[in-house]
Parts: C-alpha cells; structure tokens; sequence
C-alpha cells in the first residue's frame, strides 16, 4: 500500500514510476487474488488521497488517478490469475482500451476539435503557421488512439513487471515462457485486417474510429512481434548480443515497433517459433 500510494504521487512528477506503482497492485492480485487485491487498491487510493490533500492541497483528482491507474491493472491481473493465459489478457486489456475510444466517442462525438485545442497550446508561439495548423489536423485526429494504446502500454508494462515479481519469487523463469509464447489466433489477426481496410476505404467519423482502434491493435501486435523476434534472435550463434541490442533499438528508435508489429501480425499464419523449435529437434 506504501509503495503503490507513494509512487503513485511521484509518477505525477515522472509518470514512468507509474508502471512499479500499477505493478505492487498487480503482484497483490496475482498472488493473493481479487478481494486483497481490492483491498490494496482501496486502502492504496485512500492513502493517496490523504497524501494529495497535505502534499497538493487536492485529494480529488489524486483519488481520480489512484482508481484510473490501478482499477484496469487489477482487473486484468484476476484475468491472468484466474484465466492462466497471458495472450489472452492481452487482448483483454487492448480490448479496453478499444471499448474506450469507442466510449470516447459516443461521449463526445468530434474529439479532434478538442484535441486540437489542447495541442495547440503546447505549440511554439514562433512555429510556421502552415505547417503547424497542418500537422496539427492529422494528429489531433489519432490523438484519442494514440492516447488509449499508451495507457494501454503502461497497464501493460505494470501488468508484466507484477507477474515478473511473482515469477522471481515463486516461478523462476515463468514469466520469460509466458511471454515468449503470446500468440493470436488467426481470426483476430483477420479482423485486425478488416479494421484498417475500412478505415482505407471509408471517410468521416468511421474512418476516424477505424484508426484509432488500430493503433491500440498496433499495440497487441507490437508485444506479440517482440516474442516472436526475441525467440528467432535468441536461436542464432549470436543471440545473448543480439536479443539487447533489439531491445536497445526498439527503446531508441520507436519507428523500429512498425516492423515488428507486422511480424506479430504475420506470425498468426507464419508460426516462426514453431519452426525454429522444430529445426532445433535432433
């Protein structure tokens, strides 16, 4: 409860803490379940609260971010706890956040216009103001998706990092099988295929939804694709320096997430795991 309420205010500061702050949630869960689970979160939010009001002189909006950061974390942990399979929560927690962007916009039907107001006033006063007004119409338009898979990143990464902990403790090398091993069926991979080609070929607000659900499959992709990689680097002559200078490049140069996405994508017909195990067979 310490560790979660007071990384909680900090991340406020550096949101990366966030994920250790989401991750003492989740290894609660994982371990103990739902109710202690639950109990944490509760107390947890409380105790933020109470650190808010002395610290920021708000415990509203403290509160606010306690359950937003914690309430999914918690839900998708009593998902791998009870479920067993982590692709499949996974796709759970990417299915949020789609039901969030479609909740976005049954809640506020032009989410571009506000989200170019917002960006436009983080824009310097001495930018071209072609080039700006420009960028700013594309981006303002995938702001809602771009805004979801990163919240769905960060779940994920607490999510990850929780189950890590309890592999370290009572599984050791458990969660590097788990991960190593995400999949999709080939089904999804086919429906994530039709969602962009309807965001292609219409226009308007559908189009608009379309690709903003397809950044958050991106996401599902994107983790999928680096066990798939990890594994293929990690059976070559080369691959305990292989493997981190992937990782180092995917950290550096997020363009880099692109090509392994589709690798994640392809993977669902392609099985590459597979066939290097069975290359590897005597």
């Amino acid at each position: 409860m310490i560790v979660a309420s007071t990384l909680a205010i900090v991340s406020l500061i550096m949101p990366p803490v966030s994920i250790v702050s989401s991750a003492s949630v989740a290894l609660v869960t994982l371990r103990r379940g739902a109710v202690e689970g639950l109990v944490v979160l509760g107390c947890s939010t409380a105790i933020a609260g109470v650190l808010g009001f002395f610290l920021l002189g708000s415990y509203q909006f403290v509160l606010l971010y306690g359950m937003v950061l914690w309430g999914p974390v918690w839900l998708i942990s009593i998902v791998l706890r009870e479920g067993r399979y982590l692709s499949l929560t996974v796709e759970i927690a990417v299915l949020l956040g789609i039901l969030g962007v479609i909740g976005f916009y049954l809640y506020n039907p032009e989410p571009a216009v506000m989200w170019k107001a917002m960006l436009s006033q983080m824009v310097p006063p001495n930018a071209p103001v072609e080039d700006v007004q420009r960028t700013l119409d594309m981006l303002s338009r995938y702001m809602t998706g771009i805004v979801a898979a990163a919240s769905v990143f960060g779940l994920l990464f607490g999510l990850f990092l929780g189950r890590w902990w309890q592999a370290l403790l009572y599984n050791p090398g458990g969660f590097r099988q788990e991960f190593l091993s995400l999949s999709t069926p080939p089904r999804l991979a086919i429906g994530s295929i039709l969602v962009v080609v309807i965001a292609s070929l219409s226009s308007g607000v559908i189009s608009e939804i379309s690709w903003n659900i397809a950044i958050l499959l991106f996401v599902l992709y994107t983790f999928i694709g680096t066990a798939v990689l990890h594994t293929v680097f990690a059976a070559m002559k080369m691959g305990r320096y292989i493997v981190p200078m992937f990782y180092v490049t995917m950290f550096l140069i997020p363009h880099a997430m692109l090509p392994v996405a589709i690798v994640g994508l392809s993977d669902a017909w392609m099985n590459l795991r597979n066939k290097i195990s069975n290359q590897q067979t005597p």
